[in-house]
């Protein structure tokens, strides 16, 4: 196998490559190291005898990312407020026709599945990831993973179970999610709480990632009344900002621009024609992959 034809193969790879990779670890930046350090392996190896291509470069980046999460949960690092995962931009309307298909990796890699996935052990967030992201038999999985297949299948039930109990329930009709978004943003825009409770749910959570970098609640807001006042009371003292549409996270977003600075990204989940939940990522080190306006 000649050097271009294997920078060919890895790079038709890296996409599946660099999304195990941040399912696994919820930061953009760690993903794309276990990437690059997969190929560095992939350079290295004796390419002869490697097999099966997508198999061998899936197992070494799942048993990167694992020791990457297990040197980070070793750290024990404290994080000011609540923590989201870093804004992962997708494309998933325009890339991926089938519409189960699209709902699943959008599921997959939802902020609220990634904030219950950090609750995890490395092994079964590997498992979770690689059967419900990517539908990888069991066997397979096993073998990816040098685990017995009975024990990789207990891992994914118990996974399963773990993350059922614990993700909030949101509709994922992206045009829905986007009409609300719209009306969410107006309203708080323009001061209207009456428009904006009439949007909230009675038991709506506002979550806000500062990191302790930039202003944001240290603490999860709840209800409708408290959260429509707070972003009430947040859009008056804010100077002026542009938004920008994106996907993020494998549903609609918004991208707050102050001049041409990225200030934060806001998403918000639905269920049955209400806001659920509000998540805005202030945290500037998580920001630095997003594009600056134009």
């Amino acid at each position: 196998m000649t050097t271009d034809t294997a920078t060919d193969l890895f790079e038709e790879h890296r996409p599946l490559l660099l999304g195990v990779a941040y399912r696994m670890l919820g930061r953009v930046a760690d993903a794309e190291d276990v990437v690059q350090d997969t190929w560095l392996r992939w350079a290295g190896a004796d390419r002869s005898a490697v097999r099966e291509t997508r198999a061998y470069l899936v197992r070494v980046t799942t048993r990167l990312a694992i020791d990457r999460l297990r040197q980070i949960k070793a750290r024990g690092e404290t994080y000011v407020g609540p923590w989201l995962p870093e804004p992962y931009v997708t494309a998933y309307e325009d890339t991926v026709p089938d519409a189960a298909e699209r709902a699943v990796l959008a599921d997959s890699v939802s902020l609220a599945v990634l904030v219950v996935l950090e609750s995890l052990s490395p092994l079964e967030r590997a498992v979770f990831v690689l059967r419900e992201a990517f539908g990888y038999p069991y066997a397979e999985i096993a073998a990816l993973l040098d685990r017995g297949e009975p024990a990789v299948r207990q891992m994914a039930a118990r996974a399963r179970k773990h993350v059922d109990e614990r993700r909030p329930r949101y509709d994922v009709d992206p045009a829905q999610r986007r009409d609300l978004t719209e009306r969410f943003l107006t309203a708080a825009a323009e001061g209207d709480l009456t428009g904006l409770m009439a949007l909230l749910a009675p038991d709506v959570r506002l979550v806000g990632d500062s990191g302790g970098k930039s202003r944001a609640p240290l603490r999860v807001i709840e209800s409708a009344g408290k959260v429509g006042r707070f972003l009430i009371g947040a859009a008056e003292q804010r100077g002026p900002v542009s938004f920008r549409p994106a996907e993020i996270n494998g549903g609609p977003a918004v991208v707050v621009l102050d001049g041409d600075r990225v200030d934060s990204v806001l998403q918000v989940d639905v269920l049955d024609g209400r806001v659920q939940s509000v998540y805005i990522i202030r945290n500037p080190d998580k920001l630095r992959s997003l594009p600056p306006g134009d």
